[in-house]
Order: structure tokens, then C-alpha cells, then sequence
């Protein structure tokens, strides 16, 4: 199915007088690296922007001066959260034995978690609440560490039944970014969102995908299962196809450069579109 503005608006809801921080979400991200430090200040801001209550940061110190710099809002170390952002602008060669110890200790706790980049190696078959969220490259290399076969991702129907294939294996929901992204759950529910531009191609976007998914997810009901996620997921990909498209749109018909900043930056507008989509009631 092509997920759309109005599935988007029965996810993403309008904030109430008895809303407070924690009820709005709160999103735990533990991303960035000394590498790649940035990742880490995209996400965070995506996941202020898109519609967190607050969001905690945990990860280097290079990475956490940057993040508070540019969002000093953040509330750094570890603490309550509903659900948690990890990978993002990290790799499995650099990480440490203590790190890798802690991501899947995130893994295997309660709480959903997006899982980007840097730990998609340590995502098993029977997982956990799991949204995966690769590239196309990144999702051969999934496949191929379960014995899966190899998928051509310019056949597009071939990609999109590989992508529910990987989430049935894995019990988990994934999110195979690119020009068309493919959303799968294990019970066989599928979407895909392409409204994005082709300038989103550019560095950062998928960190900023993550923060958004997170935000999505942190504000959702408790204990959603793998088909609910999976449509939280679906309106963070929405959310961040529309946010680019608007994006581009502010600078001519045909859109022009943009980068992951940006994108995060147009979040609120795309959030606003969705809740202004809804009927006030009387």
C-alpha cells in the first residue's frame, strides 16, 4: 500500500492540556561517534523537530558538545525513555567491547528501538521490537549474514518482497530506504512512502530519518507490537519525505540542494500539516 497524509494523521496526533514531556515521548539516542560526530547532532535535532517531549543523548564527548551546542535542550546520560535511536554515524570495526555490551543490552530491553547503520550487525533472527532502517547496501549485507539471497535493488518488486522476507526472518520491522522506501512487518504488512525529492539524497539523511522514526515511535501507545510499529515507522518516513519535499519546494518548482539540517529543520511544518489535516472537534 502507499502510506499517505491521512494514515500519517491516524499515527502523529496533536498534543493535549494534559500532555506533558513524558507523554509526549521521550527518545533515547545513543549514536554519533568520535568519527562521525554529526550523526549524532542530526538525529537529535530530527527527533526535537519531529515532536519529542525531550530527548536524551548518550554517546562520545565530541559527539555530546555538539549535540548541546546545537540543541542545549538535550538532556545527557541515561534515563527514562520510550524508545531508543542507535547506530547512527557509527561503525561495528570502531566499536568498543564496552559499547557493543551496552547496545544490546538496549537491544534486549523493553523499549522499541531503531536500529541504523553501525549496529545492524548485531540485530538475530526471533528478535526483539526492532524498526531496522538500511540502505540498500546495507540491507545485502543483512541478507547475506543470514543466508539470504542476494536481491538486485533496481527491480523494484524483487526489493520490496525482499524487504518483507528480512523482516519475517528476523521477526523484526524494516524500513529499505532509498528513492522508494519499503516498509515490512513479520506479519506481513508492507507500505512504501516515495513523495521525497531526489535532492534527499544527500549525506545525513537517513540520521535524520532515524531521529524522526524514534520520535514517531517514543510518542506512540506502550508495548506496540511488530504491526504497530511498523506503522510508526511508516509516518516517520512520511514525515521526513514531506519535510524534504517542502523543503525543496521553498526554493523553485523543481526544488534545488538541500541538506539533512535542512530537513530537519522543515519537521515542524511537516508535523503541522498532518495535525491541521485532522477536523478540530466542535
Amino acid at each position: 500500500m502507499e502510506w499517505t497524509l491521512a494514515d500519517t494523521a491516524g499515527i502523529v496526533r496533536m498534543p493535549t492540556t494534559h500532555d506533558d514531556k513524558y507523554t509526549r515521548g521521550v527518545v533515547g539516542m545513543r549514536t554519533g561517534s568520535e568519527a562521525y560526530p554529526g550523526a549524532a547532532v542530526l538525529g537529535v535535532e530530527a527527533a526535537s523537530r519531529a515532536g519529542a517531549g525531550m530527548v536524551r543523548y548518550v554517546g562520545p564527548e565530541r559527539a555530546q558538545n555538539l549535540v548541546l551546542q546545537q540543541r542545549p535542550e538535550t538532556v545527557v546520560g541515561v534515563g527514562r525513555v520510550q524508545a531508543w535511536v542507535i547506530g547512527s554515524g557509527t561503525s561495528a570495526e570502531g566499536r568498543s567491547d564496552d559499547e557493543t555490551d551496552a547496545l544490546r543490552g538496549i537491544l534486549e530491553g523493553p523499549e522499541p528501538v531503531v536500529v541504523d547503520a553501525g549496529a545492524l550487525d548485531l540485530v538475530h533472527r526471533g528478535g526483539g521490537r526492532w524498526i531496522l532502517t538500511p540502505h540498500d547496501g546495507e540491507h545485502a549485507r543483512l541478507r547475506a549474514r543470514l543466508g539470504l539471497p542476494e536481491v538486485d535493488p533496481s527491480d523494484g518488486a524483487r526489493r520490496a518482497a525482499s524487504a518483507l522476507d528480512t523482516a519475517t526472518v528476523l521477526g523484526a520491522v524494516v524500513v529499505l530506504k532509498g528513492a522508494v522506501t519499503e516498509i515490512a512487518e513479520p506479519g506481513g504488512w508492507t507500505a512504501r512512502v516515495h513523495l521525497a525529492p531526489p535532492w534527499l539524497a544527500t549525506a545525513g539523511a537517513g540520521d535524520v530519518l532515524a531521529g524522526t522514526i524514534g520520535a514517531v515511535v517514543a510518542g506512540g501507545p506502550p508495548s506496540q507490537d511488530t504491526a504497530s510499529l511498523a506503522r510508526h515507522a511508516a509516518a516517520g518516513v512520511w514525515l521526513h519525505s514531506q519535510a524534504a519535499a517542502m523543503c525543496a519546494g521553498q526554493m523553485a518548482p523543481r526544488g534545488g540542494p538541500m541538506t539533512a539540517m535542512d530537513v530537519a529543520a522543515c519537521l515542524p511544518r511537516a508535523v503541522a500539516v498532518v495535525v491541521g489535516s485532522v477536523p478540530r472537534p466542535e
